[in-house]
C-alpha cells in the first residue's frame, strides 16, 4: 500500500510529459527489451544518456553482463509497441512478431525515429531503481512525431499556437 506522499508524488509525476523508449540488449543471441519512460540526455561531450530500470528488472541483469544497451526512441504511431514491451512476459516473448534488426550488436526496432547504441559507463542506485549512464557509440534519427507519456496515457508533442 502506498503512502499519501507516494500517491501525491505519483500524481505530480503523471503531469510531467516524458519520452517513451524501449531499452534493448542481447543475451545468448536472443533479443530482450522493456519499455521505459525514465530516459534523458546527460552529456554532449562525450555523448551520454541515462536510463532508469527497476532493480528487479531482468533486462538490468542482462545489461550488467553485456555492459551494452540500445535505446529505441518510439514514435507517436508506436504506442502498441510500448504497451507490448511493458508487459511482464518472458523476455524473449516480447519480440514475437516484432520487426527488428541487429544494429551495433544490439536489437533495434523497425521504424523508430530515434536510435542510440550505448555502453554502460556507470551505475547509480536510486531507491528501487538503478540509473545507467550510457556512453553513446552510435546514433541515428528519422523525422517522426515522438511518443510521450503524460497523465497516465500515451500522446505526442504539439506546438503551441503562435501569438499575434
Amino acid at each position: 500500500m502506498l503512502t499519501q506522499l507516494q500517491n501525491d508524488f505519483r500524481d505530480v509525476m503523471a503531469g510531467v510529459a516524458t519520452p517513451v523508449s524501449v531499452v534493448t540488449a542481447f543475451h545468448d543471441g536472443s533479443p530482450h527489451g522493456t519499455t521505459v519512460s525514465a530516459f534523458t540526455s546527460l552529456s554532449m561531450d562525450p555523448p551520454m544518456v541515462l536510463v532508469s530500470l527497476d532493480k528487479t528488472s531482468r533486462l538490468l541483469g542482462l545489461i550488467r553482463k553485456s555492459r551494452r544497451f540500445g535505446v529505441n526512441v518510439l514514435g507517436a504511431a508506436q504506442a502498441e509497441t510500448a504497451r507490448s514491451f511493458a508487459k511482464k512476459l518472458e523476455m524473449g516473448e516480447k519480440f514475437a512478431g516484432v520487426d527488428w534488426r541487429r544494429d551495433n550488436e544490439l536489437p533495434r526496432l523497425a521504424g523508430v525515429p530515434g536510435w542510440l547504441a550505448c555502453t554502460v559507463s556507470q551505475e547509480v542506485e536510486g531507491g528501487d531503481h538503478i540509473v545507467l549512464f550510457g556512453r553513446v557509440v552510435s546514433a541515428s534519427t528519422a523525422t517522426a512525431a515522438p511518443l510521450t507519456y503524460h497523465s497516465r496515457t500515451f500522446g505526442t508533442h504539439s506546438l503551441l499556437a503562435q501569438s499575434a
